[in-house]
């Protein structure tokens, strides 16, 4: 495979890493649009089943929960089985779960299936390592901000398209078809994605896990910092086994919350075992200085990617009623302002990529979150007093430096360990959906001013965590061929 330019990035090409970029968004996207099929029609399925306001918000906390776990799994499975045959099982899977939504008969038969659709959230992990694979270090920070951007629109998408879809069908009950079509993309474009795409270059070697389950790490201290990292992941379903059963929504038994919480104690223990089972040989003897890698700078990267996607998962929630309910504008504008949050991850995200590979992704990471501190800090003092002009500007300006922020922090990723980039991707991919939940909790335990001053505190603290732990690649990374030799990855 030729060495592309760093400047030459023919996007429109039939180069095969091209074509593998677009065969990847693509898939990113339709698993977006089953992942987020419910918000626009979520009307219609309450007056079809009669549903209380607690049950319709039930199923739009189910949508998200298993994307947290899963993204996680997904990594894992990634790493061992390639993309290929990981995307391609996941766009069937999450297809035939869309056909049981469509024609679930019952409440439980809605929730069942809406949980199991959170894997739909996974998706995103599988692309990253594919993408990884295909570019060269110079380049895979603008590759994988496009294949996140123009994936992520997906969500955008459904909101729109899914309405009118629907529309076409006519009837009361016209949503199961808008939701089943999307199900039937979702498996017809497995086959094609199966059929178009190889997980590496010709020539190129898949690097695997020794063993798989929980993540490979090169030291006791390591060791300690990942099982402290795993916490937030299960912490975070039981807030939303809290917020489903009697003190909050009323829409699951004391029983069954007691049960979630059993089971996620239960799950949180095995995660310690399954990391003392793949990991102990670092209490016998060293890693070679060769293999090693800093965790450290996968929990740093988590905590930014908490607060860069998941605060513009609870930002782009709640901005429309925002601007409504301060400026008195009416639902369209307010909503086209709130929209325009979330728009900006077109070039923004891209843009993030490409400056990382440009200027130095510690040096991008670093004003990005510099940016986002500064842009929720003026975001925060929205209100009559600085008006609406203000207000328009400062979510614009936030929102760019937000994207970017998204871009950077998997335009460093893959330079980490080549072996374990599906893992660190769905760990670090997970924690954007916790940052999304907890927000939210702050926001729904006090205002969007107290929400957004909490997002720009735990910013600035990313500002000090990336340049205190951050480190530029430089030069190479070691990775074990299958026949023992050791290959010498460039990440520069």
């Amino acid at each position: 495979m030729p060495t592309p330019s760093r400047t030459r990035f023919p996007f429109f090409s039939l180069e095969p890493r091209i074509k593998i970029l677009h065969y990847s968004w693509l898939a990113f996207f339709i698993s977006f649009v089953v992942w987020f099929n419910l918000a626009p029609l979520a009307a219609s399925i309450r007056d079809t089943f009669n549903l209380s306001k607690p049950e319709v918000a039930a199923l739009l906390t189910l949508n998200v929960a298993l994307a947290i776990p899963g993204r996680v799994l997904a990594g894992v499975l990634v790493d061992k089985i390639g993309p290929r045959l990981m995307f391609t099982g996941l766009l069937i899977l999450t297809g035939i779960f869309a056909f049981f939504f469509a024609f679930a008969q019952s409440y439980v038969a809605l929730a069942v299936s809406r949980f199991l659709l959170g894997l739909a959230g996974a998706g995103f992990v599988v692309g990253i390592r594919l993408v990884g694979e295909w570019f060269p270090a110079r380049e895979t920070g603008l590759a994988q901000g496009i294949y996140a951007g123009l994936g992520n629109f997906g969500s955008a998408a459904a909101a729109l398209a899914l309405p009118l879809i629907a529309s076409f069908f006519g009837g009361a009950e016209s949503w199961r078809w808008a939701i089943a079509a999307t199900g039937l993309v979702s498996i017809v474009y497995a086959f094609i994605y199966y059929a178009g795409v190889r997980d590496m270059p010709k020539g190129s070697t898949y690097f695997t896990p020794k063993k798989i389950g929980a993540m490979e790490v090169t030291s006791k201290s390591d060791f300690i910092l990942y099982c402290i990292m795993q916490a937030p992941l299960t912490m975070v379903l039981a807030l939303l086994a809290y917020r489903l059963g009697p003190s909050g929504m009323k829409v699951m038994p004391a029983t069954a919350t007691l049960l979630c919480y059993l089971v996620l104690a239960a799950l949180y223990a095995f995660q310690i075992y399954d990391t003392w089972r793949i990991n102990k040989s670092i209490f016998t003897k060293a890693v070679a200085p060769i293999h090693q890698y800093r965790f450290r700078q996968v929990a740093v990267l988590d905590f930014v990617y908490f607060i860069t996607f998941g605060s513009e998962l609870a930002v782009v929630s709640i901005l429309p009623l925002l601007f409504k309910d301060t400026f008195g504008l009416s639902l369209g504008v307010a909503g086209f302002l709130g929209a325009s949050f979330g728009l900006t991850t077109f070039f923004a995200r891209p843009g993030g990529g490409y400056l990382s590979d440009i200027f130095g992704r510690k040096k991008t990471l670093l004003t990005c979150m510099s940016g986002t501190t500064i842009g929720y800090l003026a975001m925060s003092t929205m209100g009559q007093a600085t008006g609406v002009v203000f207000a328009v500007i400062a979510t614009i300006i936030c929102s760019l430096f937000v994207n970017a922020g998204n871009g950077a922090v998997y335009a460093m990723l893959p330079m980490i360990k080549r072996r374990l980039t599906g893992q660190i991707a769905g760990m670090v991919g997970a924690f954007g959906n916790v940052g999304g939940v907890l927000f939210l909790t702050v926001y729904a335990g006090f205002d969007a001013a107290t929400m957004l001053e909490v997002a720009a505190t735990c910013s600035a603290l990313s500002v000090a965590l990336i340049y205190l732990f951050i480190e530029n690649p430089k030069g190479q990374i070691a990775e074990e061929m299958p026949d023992g030799t050791i290959a010498m990855i460039d990440v520069t």
